[in-house]
């Protein structure tokens, strides 16, 4: 029997990180040592009080049963987390809970979008941005991350005639995987830009909490007018350290959850309660282990990337998310050319900004998993490999 899959496939490729994954088990076959910076899994523990939130929701027999809603008590949760974290007034019904935000912006292409639609998705770009609007059948057109315009977007390029086919913008602030952070004046122009072309805003909200150098992570949601021309995800992975339990929610837009919600009412039982008992008290529990960690993460920032301009290669500051953008060094054809070259010579897997998008070209991105002193090291092991100067 000769089983083909959907032609819908044929647009993607077996992902970057599983093969990155075969590059670090091969060279752990061979007894070489990996320092493995390309996915951005968060080594820290989740907060004591959530991790005995879900400990005692698992011991309630109840709670292995479909839990079809969210419970009244994770809504409340959202809904005061926001109040107090950003200033944002939410109703209930303005708010849905989704198995994270990979999930949740995998189907609000198939909530959205119909045939001779279109979607703008930044390049470079976080892949699941793609895949879910190309799962939607939407035409995909994409607007440029340049560094110098501090990877802010730039939608000049698009026609009045185009932008009438288009469903929504992806936009993500701080932003994977450039780490630039956004102004609230670009969402304040945004928003009217949405508003003038009847496009809706889409924004992954997933690193207000890791933000260095005192700037303000926020909501653009807190920003007017913002609910009437948008959604945004917001995602307890990072900000707590809850990636396997896929806890995220989708705000704003009451007609854009409409939609969510009637899609996942044919695929999906809701989410597994115990996640959200675990959700309800990182929600309403105390913030400072977050506050905390984000300046264990400002460390290491400054660690690696001092430790890799002292070794001579001008790596700039990211300005948040727990990611590094590094422009490739001079003699390497490609990004893909020099991660090769990184994973060969000093056992150091990144990711090829290629990854990202073809704006990602000439960079790789490094995620901040280990600890300052590691990281230290590590921009070690590679000044000392010589690969920062091609031979």
């Amino acid at each position: 029997m000769n089983i083909q899959p959907a032609s819908r496939l044929n647009h993607f490729e077996t992902g970057v990180f599983a093969a990155l994954d075969e590059k670090k088990a091969a060279l752990l076959a061979e007894g070489r040592p990996v320092y493995n910076l390309s996915i951005g899994t968060p080594d820290f523990e989740p907060p004591k009080h959530v991790m005995e939130a879900a400990r005692r929701a698992c011991e309630d027999p109840k709670n292995y049963r479909y839990a079809i809603k969210d419970l009244p008590e994770l809504t409340q949760a959202v809904c005061d987390y926001y109040r107090s974290r950003f200033g944002v007034a939410l109703a209930p019904d303005e708010v849905i809970s989704v198995h994270g935000t990979q999930e949740g912006m995998g189907h609000l292409g198939l909530a959205l979008c119909s045939p001779g639609d279109a979607v703008l998705l930044p390049n470079p770009g976080y892949p699941i941005f793609e895949a879910g609007s190309w799962l939607g059948g939407a035409e995909l057109l994409f607007y440029p991350l340049l560094e110098e315009n501090g990877y802010l977007p730039d939608l000049s390029g698009f026609d009045d005639g185009t932008l009438a086919r288009v469903r929504y913008i992806v936009v993500s602030y701080p932003s994977n995987p450039v780490g630039a952070t956004a102004p609230k004046e670009m969402y304040v122009r945004l928003i009217e830009w949405a508003r003038a072309h009847d496009v809706l805003i889409v924004n992954d909200n997933a690193y207000s909490d890791i933000i260095y150098d005192g700037a303000e992570g926020y909501s653009f949601l807190s920003l007017p007018g913002a609910k009437e021309v948008g959604v945004e995800f917001f995602s307890l992975s990072k900000s707590f350290n809850l990636t396997g339990a896929r806890v995220s929610f989708l705000i704003g837009n009451r007609d854009v959850l409409s939609a969510m919600n009637l899609l996942r009412s044919q695929i999906d039982f809701g989410m597994f309660l115990p996640a959200q008992h675990a959700a309800i008290a990182a929600l309403t529990g105390p913030l400072d282990g977050v506050r905390a960690q984000c300046m264990e993460y400002q460390r290491r920032r400054d660690a690696f990337c001092g430790a890799l301009r002292d070794a001579g290669w001008n790596v700039p500051n990211c300005k948040g998310t727990m990611f590094v953008w590094a422009p490739v060094p001079e003699g390497y054809a490609s990004a893909a050319e020099f991660v090769g070259a990184m994973i060969d010579r000093a056992g150091v897997i990144a990711v090829p900004g290629t990854a990202f998008g073809s704006l990602g070209e000439g960079y790789v991105r490094f995620a901040l998993v280990r600890p300052a002193e590691e990281l230290r090291e590590i921009a070690g092991i590679l000044r000392d490999s010589g690969v920062l100067s091609k031979k």
